[in-house]
């Protein structure tokens, strides 16, 4: 009995041991996986940062950090479908490039799109040598908190607190460490132990990397995936878009707005197709539980075509459809 008694013990022993363990690696990963697309975005973008201090004059520091807040570290709308990392409008007859429209101080404001995130950081760069920008000029390049204060105070942006957001970003990444052309790895700091990385930078900005939506492509449209809470209001928000556009992308009714979206639901950022694409199955044979509604967003197309091909009422898109019937999808 005693010898049972033992291998039940030590058998316990290892399955709490290795809980524990199971629980503090998932708890680091989440801890780390707060700021991986900060330190991906300064990975990937610090190279170029550094060259236009050196031809342009700007501090790396500033660059990379304006790059990670107008741009939610690149996963922004502008930034994913229109290359546009700065947030840099068209300023009237001052741009004959491509273009991509959202809300910001104002309705359907006009923004520069590109053809890469490089000719973003050019632009960028270019942009800052205008006149209005002379007095950021006369700083020292490893000055990142007068060129803060200096850009918020040349009207770069509209928010009272943008060169806060901009010191705290680049203090939290020990951004200013490329400003002197010291080799550095990008760390965050206060990440370990009991610290996190909403104690170590700005709550406002935590919540912007935390509760980013990713922007992913499903039926060569762009979308983003539902989280728990979200609603089309939620998510309009977070894109600089009107919600009334973002609801009619989805076929919604503007009144549910606020209704929560089930998680997991696709939420389209663009205007879905007449018909499916030809890369996509012509026809979908229904499954128990299947609505019109829900084929519509699974296969990126309009309700109302779908149901315009299969002779079927839009005013019951969201009852289940029978088992085994064949749907054209274009």
């Amino acid at each position: 009995m005693a010898i049972l008694y033992l291998c039940k013990y030590i058998h316990n022993f290892w399955i709490v041991k290795l809980t524990i363990l199971i629980l503090c690696i998932a708890g680091a990963t989440a801890v780390q996986g707060q700021s991986a697309a900060y330190l991906e975005y300064i990975e990937k973008y610090r190279h170029i940062a550094i060259l236009h201090q050196q031809q342009y004059g700007i501090p790396a520091s500033i660059t990379l950090a304006q790059g990670l807040l107008e741009s939610r570290a690149g996963r922004s709308r502008l930034a994913t479908v229109g290359n546009n990392h700065f947030g840099i409008k068209c300023h009237g007859r001052a741009w004959n490039g491509d273009k991509i429209y959202a809300d910001d101080d104002e309705r359907d404001e006009c923004f520069r799109s590109y053809r890469s995130a490089d000719d973003s950081f050019e632009d960028h760069a270019r942009f800052l040598k205008q006149k209005r920008y002379a007095p950021l000029f006369d700083l020292d390049v490893t000055d990142y908190k007068g060129w803060a204060r200096t850009l918020r105070k040349c009207g770069y942006a509209t928010d009272k607190r943008y060169a806060d957001k901009l010191i705290d970003i680049i203090e939290s990444y020990e951004l200013y460490r490329y400003d002197t052309g010291q080799p550095v790895i990008a760390q965050p700091k206060h990440l370990e132990g009991d610290e996190s990385l909403q104690h170590s930078i700005d709550s406002e900005i935590y919540e912007e990397i935390t509760s980013a939506h990713d922007i992913v492509q499903r039926n060569g449209l762009y979308c983003v995936i539902a989280k728990e809470g979200d609603t089309y209001s939620k998510i309009a928000e977070e894109f600089s878009m009107r919600t009334r556009r973002l609801t009619s992308f989805n076929d919604i009714s503007w009144r549910k707005r606020n209704n929560e979206i089930a998680p997991g639901s696709i939420v389209y950022l663009e205007e879905k197709r007449d018909a499916a694409q030809l890369s996509s199955p012509s026809t979908y044979t229904t499954r128990i539980g299947d609505t019109s509604y829900e084929v519509a967003q699974q296969f990126g197309i309009k309700l109302k075509q779908l149901c315009k091909m299969n002779r079927l009422s839009t005013s019951n898109s969201h009852r289940s459809l029978k088992q085994g019937i064949t749907l054209r999808l274009r």
